[in-house]
């Protein structure tokens, strides 16, 4: 049976899957898609208490401790009755053509007769902007929308489309070929129109399907799902066997090369052609010179004789932690200054979304400022730095426009000014300006080339995510230990663009081999 979640996934996984049921069953839980799914389970309990209480009278609810064959039969007999609204609907399974969906609700279609899907997620299914048609949370009225527009959620389109084929085969499909779904906000349906998917699912699904009846043959290659799959293990070891060129470049690279004749690493390594012309994935040489450290085992490769990385008198190491999209909670600093190092973190441990919010990131903001001023009044040089400053900025700029007016909270504009200064200095770029990363340029990765390691052998954004959950007591009572956990943990992370940092000034030319040399 294909449920729709195989429709995104790796071909080989489906494959694997099918084959190894038993294996399957066993495999250890990765913590990651552990704590996704606590955290799409509560957005879905959240929604089904705000639609449920509105108007209780409108809505079926399906018992989620029932087997999968009583909901789904449950679930037809209320469409049977004609019932306005279904909560947790289950299909049965429709094992000749080998499909099986559930849906968090259908929706009677009052003016074309049968249900329109709509599905519940923890994402966002839209940006701000115009062009979206999406209906308020409460009553099927579709219209433009003026402020947002569509999202790409592949995934989402998959899941109304097989949930819209399975209604279809039952003869319950709404004639109007549309399809919802209520992500992160909670505030609107978007609208999907089907009309635009179902061609790309029937074609997906034809796909799924004959793999996972042996018809069509797959083999592994390295994408990003890799990272929480359980068959990966099995599949690294075959692919470091054979050398398989997808180690070192991954995805649609990978793709790229071998219809050029480029399958192994050894391959790519001794390119000596032109680079492909429809390369579209930054520098070939890059990827030639990946190939070559990794059969050398270089864990890092310099692009130049010589490694920059901006330095000052007064340096602020900045990580921030939030959670999902509801906030921003702990703005951890390192503040280095006349051969001393001290942590500081500003927190909130009121469970977000709270305006307490507010307090911990300007008490941050004042702070930062506070040294930024000191050390120009000092005549000293000042510089804060970040990894990967696309969080930071985002979360930044976002609290000045949530927070704005409120005591200590900067402008926008503040905000824009320190950050498109020199004085806001990303290491992840100078980092990916300099060296060619093998196994990837993530902070974790990186930093131990350098020396550093984590306190916690369990650190990982991931894994905040649950420490996080527990420390504030979303699901019982805080859990304080948590909370240490969660500081020492940003602490590390100061301390390892710290240590980067400093590494990159000190010992990176002598430590790691030139691109050139190899």
């Amino acid at each position: 049976m294909i449920d729709p979640a195989a429709l995104t996934r790796c071909r080989h996984r489906v494959h694997l899957d099918a084959a190894f049921p038993e294996r399957l069953a066993t495999a250890p839980e990765d913590a990651g898609v552990r704590q996704r799914q606590d955290a799409a389970a509560a957005k879905r309990e959240e929604i089904r208490r705000i639609l449920t209480e509105h108007a209780p009278d409108r809505w079926v609810q399906i018992d989620p401790e029932q087997s999968a064959r009583r909901r789904a039969e449950d679930t037809m007999a209320a469409c049977a009755a004609g019932a306005d609204r279904i909560w947790g609907a289950v299909l049965p399974l429709d094992r000749e053509v080998g499909r099986k969906a559930h849906c968090e609700i259908l929706m009677r279609d009052a003016d074309l007769g049968g249900y329109i899907p709509v599905i519940v997620v923890n994402h966002k299914v839209t940006d701000p902007g115009r062009g979206a048609i999406t209906s308020g949370m409460f009553e099927w009225e579709p219209r433009e929308d003026l402020t947002r527009k569509p999202r790409g959620q592949t995934r989402d389109q998959m899941r109304v489309a097989q949930v819209y084929r399975m209604l279809e085969s039952h003869g319950l499909a709404s004639p109007a070929l549309v399809a919802g779904a209520i992500g992160f906000g909670s505030d609107v349906i978007f609208v999907h129109d089907l009309t635009t998917i179902l061609e790309d699912y029937d074609e997906r699904f034809a796909d799924r399907l004959a793999i996972a009846r042996g018809e069509s043959a797959t083999v592994p290659s390295k994408i990003g799902e890799c990272r929480s799959c359980p068959w990966w293990p099995g599949c690294e070891e075959q692919l470091t066997q054979t050398h398989d060129v997808s180690l070192v470049a991954s995805g649609p690279r990978a793709d790229l090369l071998r219809e050029a004749g480029c399958h192994t690493i050894d391959d790519l390594a001794a390119w000596d052609r032109e680079p492909l012309e429809d390369w579209q994935h930054g520098a070939f040489e890059d990827a030639v010179v990946t190939a070559k450290a990794w059969l050398t085992g270089a864990p890092l490769v310099r692009r130049f004789p010589e490694v920059r990385v901006t330095r000052a008198d007064v340096e602020v190491d900045v990580d921030m932690e939030s959670y999902q999209e509801r906030g921003a909670y702990l703005w951890g600093t390192l503040l280095n200054a006349d051969g001393i190092s001290a942590y500081r973190p500003f927190v909130t441990w009121d469970p977000l979304p709270t305006q307490d919010e507010a307090r911990s990131f300007a008490e941050f903001w004042t702070w930062l400022m506070a040294e930024r001023e000191a050390a120009a009044l000092g005549g000293k040089t000042f510089a804060a730095y970040c990894y990967s400053r696309t969080a930071e900025d985002k979360w930044l700029l976002d609290s000045a426009r949530r927070f704005a007016g409120m005591p200590g909270v900067p402008t926008e504009a503040e905000v824009r000014e320190f950050i498109d200064s020199e004085q806001w200095v990303d290491i992840y770029q100078a980092v990916s300006d300099q060296f060619i990363c093998p196994a990837g340029k993530g902070l974790k990765k990186i930093a131990p080339v350098a020396g550093f390691r984590w306190r916690d052998a369990d650190a990982s954004g991931e894994a905040s995510m649950s420490w996080y959950r527990e420390a504030v007591g979303y699901d019982g009572e805080p859990d304080l230990t948590q909370r240490e956990r969660l500081l020492q943990y940003n602490e590390d992370d100061v301390i390892a663009t710290k240590v980067l940092r400093e590494w990159m000034s000190d010992r990176a030319v002598s430590e790691i081999p030139l691109s050139s040399d190899l």
